[in-house]
C-alpha cells in the first residue's frame, strides 16, 4: 500500500476495530482519518482540529463510534466518527501533557501523563473514577490483560506497575523492582504468559507473569538504539507466540524471534526518522501493519507478503539442511540457540542521532559516553539469554 501522507508529524495513530480506517493524531493538534482498501487506495473522510497544541495519543471505544484524543493541551476530546464532530470535552483533566491513553473495558479508558500520574475514566461521565501517583516521569506505555483486569504500565523512571482496575486501592497491585533504564514499550506473547518490555538501551526485557512482576527473568540485547514500539503479529500466523514487530530510533521496524532468540528480518525502513508507534488493524488480527515517527507519512505494510513468503522460504531452507545433513543432535544447547539468533543478519547504516526535533515529545534519557549499548549495562537476570553484540550488529 503507498504510504499516506496526513500533512504534520504523526504523534499516534488508532485504526477503528472493525473497518478499514485509521485516524491519525498530529504536532500541529489535527485529528485526521483515512478510510483504504485493499488495492491500497486510501481518501480522507475528515478533518478537524480539537485543539491548537499538538494532539499526542487516540483511542477508540469498543465498536469504534467514537474516538478518545489527547495532549499537550491536558484535555480530553470525545469524537463521533461517524460525522467527525466533537461531542464531549474534559477540559484540563491532568496537571501536565497526556502522553499515552488505552481503552479497556465498554466503561473504561485510562490516560498517562508526562509526570506519571495515571487515570482511569468512564466515557459517561466527566468525573474520573480514580487517579494513580506511584511514577514519577512519563508514562510511557499501556497494556491491558483482560483474563485478569489488570493494567500494566510502563515509565521512564525504570519501572512497570499493574493496577486492578476492580480494586478501590489507589496503590498498585504490584510493581517492579528498578530496571535501571528507561522503559519504552510493551507487549504480550504466548497467550499473554509473557510479556516483552522496549528499553532505551535497545534491550527486550521479558517477564514471566507467573513468576511475579518484580524483575525480568530474561534480557535480549541487540538493539542499536532505543525500542520505542512494540507489537504482537495476529494470531493467524504461526510464529505470532514468540514474534514480536520492534520500532527502534534507528528507523527500522524489524521482525524478531524469541524462544530461540532470531532476527526475522526488517519489516519497513522509515530512514532517519525514529519509529514510535506500531499498530495491526482489525484489532491486532488484521493484514496492514501501521507504523509512524517523527514524519508526516504513515506507512502501511502488508504482513502477507512479508510472513507467507518467509514461511515458504523456511520451508524450503530446512527441506535443504535436513538432505544434506544426516547427524542427529543430542539436544539444542545455548551454542545451538546463538547459531540461531546470529544468522541472517542484515548490514544497514544506524539512524541519526539527532532524530528528535520536536521539543514537545517527553525527553528521553542520554546514553552515558564509552558504554557499548549492545552489551548491556545490567547485572543477569535468571535464565537470561546469552547474545553476542553481534546478533543485531548494525541493524
Amino acid at each position: 500500500m503507498p504510504d499516506i501522507p496526513v500533512g504534520s508529524q504523526i504523534f499516534d495513530f488508532a485504526f477503528h476495530p472493525s473497518n478499514t480506517t485509521v485516524y491519525a493524531g498530529l504536532l500541529n493538534g489535527s485529528v485526521k482519518a483515512f478510510r483504504y482498501d485493499e488495492q491500497g487506495q486510501h481518501h480522507q473522510t475528515f478533518s478537524l482540529r480539537p485543539s491548537k497544541r499538538s494532539c499526542r495519543c487516540l483511542a477508540t471505544n469498543q465498536d469504534g463510534s467514537h474516538l478518545f484524543a489527547a495532549g499537550k493541551a491536558k484535555s480530553i476530546f470525545t469524537i463521533d466518527t461517524s460525522t467527525g464532530t466533537i461531542f464531549d470535552t474534559r477540559k484540563d483533566v491532568h496537571d501536565s501533557p497526556v502522553n499515552r491513553m488505552k481503552h479497556l473495558l465498554p466503561n473504561m479508558f485510562c490516560t498517562g501523563d508526562d509526570d506519571g500520574v495515571i487515570q482511569l475514566w468512564d466515557p459517561r461521565s466527566l468525573q474520573e473514577i480514580r487517579r494513580y501517583t506511584h511514577h514519577f516521569d512519563f508514562i510511557s506505555d499501556f497494556l491491558w490483560l483482560g483474563d485478569k483486569k489488570q493494567l500494566v504500565s510502563t515509565s521512564a523512571d525504570g519501572t512497570l506497575s499493574v493496577i486492578d482496575v476492580r480494586g478501590k486501592k489507589l496503590e498498585p497491585l504490584a510493581r517492579s523492582e528498578d530496571q535501571e533504564d528507561e522503559l519504552l514499550s510493551i507487549v504480550a506473547i504466548r497467550n499473554g504468559t509473557k510479556v516483552v518490555v522496549g528499553t532505551q538501551l535497545g534491550i527486550l526485557s521479558i517477564f514471566n507473569r507467573s513468576q511475579g512482576w518484580a524483575d525480568c527473568v530474561d534480557r535480549v540485547p541487540g538493539h542499536p538504539q532505543s525500542i520505542d514500539a512494540l507489537c504482537a503479529l495476529p494470531f493467524s500466523y504461526p510464529s505470532s507466540h514468540s514474534t514480536v514487530l520492534t520500532g527502534s530510533s534507528d528507523g527500522l521496524l524489524r521482525a524478531v524471534q524469541l524462544f530461540p532468540t532470531k532476527l526475522l528480518g526488517v519489516v519497513a525502513d522509515h530512514g532517519s526518522f525514529p519509529i514510535e508507534r506500531i499498530v495491526v488493524d482489525q484489532n491486532g488480527e488484521g493484514r496492514w501493519v501501521g507504523s509512524a515517527g517523527h514524519e508526516d507519512t504513515l506507512k502501511m505494510t502488508d504482513l502477507k507478503d512479508i510472513f507467507e513468503d518467509e514461511d515458504v522460504n523456511d520451508d524450503q531452507e530446512l527441506d535443504a539442511t535436513a538432505t544434506a545433513d544426516e547427524e542427529v543432535r543430542p539436544d539444542k544447547d545455548e551454542d545451538q540457540t546463538h547459531s540461531d539468533s546470529t544468522r541472517g543478519a542484515l548490514e544497514a547504516e544506524p539512524g541519526d542521532d539527532s532524530h528528535d526535533s520536536d521539543s514537545d515529545a517527553p525527553k528521553k534519557r542520554k546514553r552515558k559516553g564509552g558504554k557499548d549499548s549492545l552489551a548491556g549495562t545490567k547485572k543477569k537476570g535468571r535464565n537470561e539469554i546469552d547474545a553476542e553484540p553481534s546478533f543485531f550488529s548494525g541493524l
